[in-house]
């Protein structure tokens, strides 16, 4: 494997471990949600071009940073309701693809969604 494609490599790991690391610090089920979305993005972009690589990995990292923030800040201020995220400007929308909005608007629904309750059923049937 060549220096800058294991260096690339070492890099997207060292990054999806930290994100999830992150991750940790979110409510039950936003680190979940969170989670799954990783795994389904860093999978999904496996096989992209150069270009399309430095910009995910450059948006992923950007992400990194703010959650770390969010988190430190979410746990000095433990009084107060937590707040993840941010509001994406307008450029940021516009240059994404209708695939990419598709995904957003999926992902708005299930972190909007009520919390949902486990429930816990008790095996009533003995074995003998």
């Amino acid at each position: 494997m060549p220096g800058s494609v294991a260096h690339h490599v070492s890099r997207v790991r060292i990054l999806y471990r930290k994100i999830l690391q992150l991750h940790q610090g979110l409510p039950l089920e936003l680190k979940a949600l969170g989670d799954q979305y990783v795994k389904d993005e860093f999978r999904r972009h496996k096989s992209v071009g150069p270009e399309e690589a430095q910009r995910f990995l450059q948006e992923w990292e950007s992400y990194a940073v703010m959650l770390w923030q969010q988190v430190n800040q979410n746990t000095q201020n433990s009084a107060n309701q937590p707040h993840f995220g941010s509001h994406l400007s307008e450029e940021k929308l516009n240059a994404f693809r209708d695939e990419q909005i598709g995904q957003l608007q999926e992902l708005m629904v299930e972190a909007t969604k009520p919390k949902r309750q486990f429930d816990i059923l008790e095996d009533t049937e003995h074995k003998s």
